[in-house]
């Protein structure tokens, strides 16, 4: 453990359906407790999508909490303690947090650049976030790609997780997954046609009125999801 800035992602799902109407409604009730929590800094409440996520149809059992903290002790310790976090673990039915050291970002979120760069460079495992705010006039255009990246995303073995999440339906979309390695989610951007095809579209119609790119070493987990880690998957020791 060391004062090397941490990111956590934490995910909870809610089987019961006072539980969900209870998740939905701290969106915005858990705004006023989260800033409270001691060592965090940037932070975002996120529901989630259908299928694979990556869809506009909200996923009503799903919502996330993105967190960075100074250090992997803080962010470990406040996850499992502080009582915000514990009052979503106490409604849900499985929760899982995944601890992330920042290799690289560029770009934007709420108008603040979050993640602080290490630069780490790693041979094994990373974690890909990419989060934009899609502009109404086009919203109906993204939207129509989205099925197809999905179902390609879903079908790829290299992927151990993949989840779409945002905290607003249709206008802010975040992709978040984790991969082997970098020349997995290489090969899977170069093969991946309608991936191809969506990126020249958002470049050339410039459909983002804000856009971040993040990858992430991946430090470890804690919880389960789908009753088990998912980065068992991974075959690169953690």
């Amino acid at each position: 453990m060391t004062g090397t800035p941490i990111v956590s992602l934490s995910f909870f799902r809610f089987a019961r359906p006072a539980a969900r109407l209870w998740a939905f409604a701290m969106m915005g009730l858990a705004r006023t407790a989260l800033p409270k929590v001691p060592g965090i800094d940037f932070w975002k409440l996120c529901g989630s999508g259908t299928g694979e996520g990556f869809t506009p149809i909200p996923n009503t059992s799903v919502y996330a909490i993105l967190a960075s903290w100074p250090d992997e002790q803080t962010a470990r310790t406040q996850t499992a303690q502080a009582e915000i976090f514990n009052r979503y673990r106490r409604k849900a039915n499985e929760d899982w947090t995944v601890y992330l050291e920042t290799a690289s970002a560029r770009g934007q979120w709420s108008g603040v650049a979050p993640f602080q760069s290490t630069h780490r460079a790693s041979g094994g495992p990373l974690a890909a976030l990419t989060r934009a705010t899609i502009k109404p006039s086009v919203a109906l255009k993204f939207w129509r790609r989205v099925p197809d990246i999905s179902r390609m995303i879903g079908s790829d073995q290299n992927v151990a997780f993949k989840i779409g999440i945002g905290e607003v339906p249709l206008l802010h979309q975040i992709t978040f997954s984790i991969w082997p390695d970098a020349a997995a989610m290489a090969e899977f951007a170069r093969s991946n046609g309608p991936h191809a095809a969506a990126i020249r579209a958002v470049r050339e119609g410039n459909w983002f009125s804000e856009e971040l790119y993040a990858r992430f070493a991946i430090l470890g987990d804690a919880g389960t999801w789908d009753g088990k880690s998912p980065l068992d998957a991974l075959e690169y020791a953690l």
